[in-house]
């Protein structure tokens, strides 16, 4: 009886798992063995054919803690775990490891990483701590941070670990002076992560590939324990990342990469377009599918993305379509200059808003290739009285007061973290001034200890005032009590309040501002911290220790940014076309399409024109039912006009698949485009007839 019920809901998931899906995402769902490769186009239903897949590997016979899928962001692992939820059962699905690279590497060096001499309570430094270690590192070093700029120094740093580069191969391959410097200012970085028991983003991916590089056996465990990988936007992978993949497939290469090659515009930071599109000659006997039904867009909006992409030479060749019908041309406006271009876009959403009595603000969003653009649409939408909000700015948990409620916190755990320390002495004031401190520093060269172990030293109060020893007395006694209290995980939400009133942060904030209701304010802010540890304390999937907070939290990324609850309200989204990857909406304008601008002329130069071009392809593909393309004739550059030309993508797109804006009047880009496009293949690029 038994057996029977269970065959019986074998066969009920295996219709479910397959039910509603097209024929080329069934294909893909169902080959389970050996690498694949699916090419998923802009729409598609990825998403879907990652949770399905998962499902029937489950139902197939896999088990779920065999199982690894790997993301980019935390929304994206979210997503897909509750899409799973919906297809097996609750238990089994738990068991999968559905997640970001940096947080499968985080979990990996927790149990590994004394391997190399790491403890496993260590810390994740967080872009303001790495700065301020790049600048104690250049000071120890012996150089001068104004002829060698600490953001110029960390940029070189993350980029040689992304590839794999130790500070002395990095010194070996240099010529210039600067360079040598840099690999200077590497080593000694390394160093002081080390001592203070810290790892940086990219120290995640680079020593747990270390790790499984060096220890043969510790490669053997976790390829016996992740049998079947999967990687969601395998285009943006860099070099660790898929040298982490490498490594765990193995020789079975039960792998399956899925991703959009027309989608890849991460170069600048290290994505390598190479890992998808040599991926069958890497692994072979891959097995190569296809996802070209888009369900998003009409197919005015595919065609011109179609176009536009074609050009680019190093692609896989795919050809979106959709069954959502022609839909409408794609509208230009070519404006006189950036102010009529704004409220082109002001006047045109106006429009769409009488116009669509069920369409809401949040269904509108103005994509530019830079931020220093939206201000004029800024201005516009005000002029117009219509609510719109930034994407991109800053997030709650970069604001100042969260950032030391959480340096107090990572103290608990890991006392050696001396950027956590110089951040919560003075903050609130206690009597410890930049004097204590150079004495502290001074004791940490002869002693090795950490600036924060050294707050309970006899010897240590002995050099400084009466005031600043009582306040390092004080200080280190509340440490003590709250790291004894802590150890116990039960509470977690209530001993942070606690503690960090005791420490003085929570009074300190009336003190520290002069307008009580700004004080007031960051004072619900660290109130609302509480509630995220109180939320973190109720998921039931996560080991509720503070140390593991301090992780999630560490790992946060731009996906998990919280926002203003005045910000929630319906309104039109404005942000970059780097930030839009992965959204949509229904109506989308793309603004400021100049040579110049879109595609950029610095990008041009570092990442080349194929890149610029699969952004403009993905602008495109954001949008549902409309988009609307606005350039200028002339621009305020530098405080003076500049004549602009049209952006060389816009010669991509087929003539019939625009309709020209009536709004400023007769678009010379359109009448004249035959003419100037013989122009551009000549090489002139000057438009003297614009």
């Amino acid at each position: 009886m038994g057996f029977g019920h269970e065959k019986k809901r074998f066969m009920s998931n295996n219709v479910q798992i397959f039910s509603g899906l097209n024929a080329e995402q069934e294909a893909a769902v169902r080959a389970i063995d050996g690498p694949v490769l699916v090419f998923a186009g802009a729409g598609t239903g990825k998403t879907r054919v990652i949770t399905h897949r998962i499902a029937h590997m489950i139902a197939s016979g896999v088990a779920p803690e065999n199982i690894a899928g790997m993301t980019f962001t935390n929304k994206a692992a979210q997503e897909m775990r509750e899409r799973l939820f919906a297809l097996v059962s609750g238990e089994r699905a738990k068991k999968v490891f559905l997640g970001t690279f940096h947080s499968f590497c985080a979990r990996m060096l927790r149990a590994e990483i004394h391997l190399l001499g790491w403890t496993s309570d260590f810390t994740i430094a967080d872009q303001s701590d790495q700065l301020s270690i790049t600048k104690q590192a250049i000071a120890e070093s012996g150089f001068d941070k104004d002829t060698l700029p600490p953001s110029l120094c960390l940029n070189a740093i993350s980029r040689c670990k992304s590839y794999y580069i130790g500070p002395e191969e990095f010194k070996g391959k240099s010529f210039l002076k600067q360079d040598k410097e840099i690999a200077d200012v590497f080593a000694k970085y390394n160093s002081i992560l080390f001592t203070q028991n810290m790892l940086d983003f990219d120290d995640l991916l680079l020593l747990a590939v270390k790790i499984l590089e060096k220890h043969g056996d510790v490669l053997e465990k976790y390829r016996t324990r992740y049998t079947n990988l999967l990687v969601d936007e395998y285009q943006d992978t860099n070099n660790l990342q898929f040298r982490l993949i490498k490594l765990l497939a193995g020789k079975k290469m039960n792998l399956c990469a899925v991703g959009d090659d027309d989608q890849s515009i991460y170069g600048w930071r290290g994505a390598e377009i190479k890992n998808i599109l040599d991926f069958p000659k890497i692994f072979q006997g891959t097995v190569e599918l296809k996802l070209e039904h888009n369900y998003r867009s009409t197919n005015v909006i595919l065609k011109a993305a179609n176009s536009v992409i074609s050009s680019n030479p190093s692609r896989s060749n795919k050809k979106l379509w959709s069954d959502r019908g022609e839909g409408e041309p794609l509208l230009l406006s070519h404006s006189q200059d950036n102010t009529a271009e704004a409220d082109f876009a002001a006047a045109m959403i106006e429009n769409l808003m009488m116009t669509h009595k069920s369409l809401s603000y949040n269904d509108i969003a103005v994509l530019y290739r830079s931020n220093y653009q939206s201000k004029d649409f800024e201005d516009s939408l005000l002029s117009y009285r219509i609510p719109y909000r930034i994407v991109g700015g800053k997030s709650f948990y970069e604001r100042r007061e969260i950032r030391d409620a959480v340096a107090y916190l990572k103290l608990l755990v890991n006392p050696k973290d001396d950027q956590s320390f110089t951040r919560i002495i003075a903050s609130p004031p206690r009597g410890f001034g930049e004097k204590a401190l150079d004495t502290l520093r001074s004791a940490k060269i002869a002693t090795g200890k950490s600036l924060c172990n050294m707050m309970g030293d006899a010897e240590i109060h002995a050099s400084l005032s009466s005031k600043a020893s009582d306040s390092a007395q004080k200080l280190h006694a509340v440490f003590s009590k709250w790291r004894q209290e802590f150890s116990n995980p039960c509470g977690l939400a209530s001993k942070t309040e606690k503690y960090l009133k005791e420490v003085g942060l929570l009074d300190g904030l009336l003190a520290m501002y002069k307008d009580r209701e700004e004080a007031l304010k960051r004072q619900e802010n660290i109130f609302e911290l509480v509630n995220a540890i109180a939320l973190f304390e109720k998921d039931t999937e996560k080991e509720h220790t503070l140390g593991a907070f301090l992780e999630k939290y560490s790992l946060n990324d731009d996906s998990d940014k919280a926002e203003d609850k005045s910000e929630n309200k319906d309104s039109v989204t404005l942000m970059t076309v780097h930030a839009a990857k992965g959204l949509e909406f229904e109506y989308v304008f793309i603004v400021g399409m100049e040579d110049g601008i879109f595609p950029h002329e610095r990008a041009l130069a570092e990442n080349g024109e194929e890149e610029e071009r699969r952004l403009f392809y993905v602008a495109l593909t954001r949008a549902k039912q409309r988009v609307f393309i606005s350039l200028t004739r002339q621009r305020m550059k530098h405080g003076e006009m500049s004549i602009q030309r049209p952006s060389k993508f816009l010669f991509s797109i087929p003539e019939e698949l625009i309709q020209r804006s009536a709004f400023t009047g007769r678009s010379l880009f359109l009448s004249r485009r035959t003419n100037m496009r013989r122009k551009w293949d000549r090489g002139n690029k000057v438009y003297n007839d614009m």
